[in-house]
């Protein structure tokens, strides 16, 4: 009688013990993490995606498996992303271009940055970098300005296309020095610096990240980077605010999720960036890579980052009278 007792009141106690609201939630994650770029492998984005991933695995105790889909000016790895469960098992591994600029050089997109996903963290900042082959003539950027205004479009540049960050930044350069370049598309960066090193190409414009290793061997020469101060790893650079007053325009890198990924999960990666940046090694780690790291920033810090970035690069594409394609 005791026990039967004992088992009523435990059950008057404890109403929810037998409907399974008590039982402990399944641990996160439960399989391989994918991480979407649109990028290819060896990649400025994927180096530094591929780094962080394996960070995160080694706190996940998970793999994290990189889903490389270039393409289509970073719409083809927008999609897959987007179109991803929303189980806390996919992020979006994004760069300005796919989550900001397409959104103003697409007539139509076939996805929503802002509706399609969900920001997680800032991962950093990553500035372009204004370069030249080791034989260009040209010693910094007001001699190449001077060369390119002697020969209107005689000056190649090369850039990821005139409609990507990288295009719109030399075009934006070249509007406030009254210059024109002649944009030379390259889908695939390797490719571009081995045209710039064999002097087929003057000048280049991309991220810090894929130019870096370059840089450092001294194939190419940087003249400006895009950020309104010098950078750490590139002291004796200028930067472009010391010749266009106020300038100050980089690329960046950030961790998204599918829209409907669970709240909880997105601030469980918040936390888990957020403590890698806290890591002298992985600091100085992704400062090499040519990105510099966010130390701070919730999911509603990089949802305000987010809109002020759209507002920003919308007044850019209008200044440079872009048309949507």
């Amino acid at each position: 009688m005791q026990r039967r007792d004992f088992a009523r009141a435990a059950a008057m106690l404890f109403p929810l013990a037998g409907s399974g609201l008590l039982r402990a939630q399944p641990q996160w994650p439960q399989r391989p993490v994918r991480l979407v770029l649109s990028q290819p492998a060896g990649s400025g984005p994927d180096i530094l995606a591929r780094y962080i991933g394996d960070q995160l695995a080694r706190a996940w105790g998970q793999a994290v498996v990189i889903d490389n889909k270039p393409g289509g000016q970073n719409v083809i790895g927008a999609v897959a992303a987007a179109r991803s469960a929303p189980d806390g098992h996919t992020f979006y591994y994004a760069t300005t271009a796919a989550m900001v600029t397409n959104m103003f050089t697409f007539k139509t997109l076939p996805y929503d940055p802002v509706k399609d996903f969900a920001p997680v963290r800032l991962v950093g900042r990553s500035p372009f970098v204004i370069a030249a082959g080791a034989g260009f003539a040209a010693r910094d950027l007001k001699e190449a300005l001077a060369m390119a205004k002697a020969q209107p479009g005689g000056i190649a540049i090369a850039t990821e296309g005139p409609k990507t960050f990288s295009g719109m930044l030399a075009d934006s350069v070249a509007g406030m020095a009254g210059v024109r370049f002649n944009h030379v598309p390259y889908t695939k960066a390797p490719d571009a610096l081995q045209d710039v090193m064999g002097g087929r190409v003057q000048l280049v414009c991309l991220p810090d990240a894929a130019l870096s290793s370059y840089l450092k061997g001294g194939q190419v020469r940087a003249l400006a980077v895009s950020t309104a101060a010098r950078q750490p790893g590139m002291p004796d650079v200028p930067a472009l605010s010391e010749t266009f007053a106020g300038f100050d325009y980089s690329g960046w890198n950030g961790v998204f999720a599918p829209a409907g990924t669970p709240a909880d999960v997105i601030a469980r990666v918040n936390r888990d960036l957020e403590a890698l940046m806290q890591q002298p090694e992985v600091v100085q780690r992704l400062q090499f890579l040519g990105s510099q790291p966010e130390a701070h920033m919730s999911v509603a810090q990089f949802d305000t980052f987010m809109r002020s970035e759209r507002e920003r690069w919308a007044k850019l594409v209008k200044q440079l009278d872009i048309q949507p394609e």
